[in-house]
């Protein structure tokens, strides 16, 4: 940040920096599949590259429903098609987020999710790695979600 404008600074690019971004464009679409015989989830991974990822998941019941948190990654969760209920350490509700409604799930944040209805839930997931290049988000289960045992 440029102190006495408050601007970020600016940072030159090489054409070749910029012929070698360009070659790592990754066009993707999704279309939801036959979830008939689905029995859980599904997911779609739609591109990455050293540092982000999107991923579609197709969830019939559940949901990510371990208490978990991400060490290395920042997630944004956004509702397509559904509803789906986010909780934190000890089932405190985050949030019930229907179609074009999410998240941001900072790395280290405590969560878990569910589906919130009997239709399929389509959820989009778009990651932000801390640490360019890493394989995997460094993911921590801390136990299951709910004390019921409902999950």
């Amino acid at each position: 940040m440029n102190e006495e404008s408050g601007h970020p600074v600016k940072y030159e690019m090489s054409e070749a920096e910029h012929l070698a971004a360009e070659a790592m464009m990754q066009p993707f679409s999704y279309k939801k599949p036959d979830t008939s015989e689905l029995k859980r989830s599904k997911r779609f991974d739609l591109g990455k590259t050293d540092i982000v990822r999107g991923v579609m998941q197709v969830w019939k019941t559940g949901g990510e429903t371990d208490l978990h948190y991400h060490a290395l990654t920042d997630s944004l969760w956004i509702v397509i098609k559904g509803r789906a209920t986010f909780y934190g350490p000890d089932n405190v509700l985050i949030g019930e987020f229907g179609e074009q409604e999410g998240v941001i799930m900072p790395r280290g944040a405590r969560y878990w999710f569910e589906n919130s209805e009997e239709d399929d839930l389509e959820i989009l997931q778009v990651v932000s790695s801390s640490v360019k290049g890493a394989k995997g988000s460094s993911r921590t289960i801390i136990g299951p979600a709910r004390q019921d045992g409902a999950c």
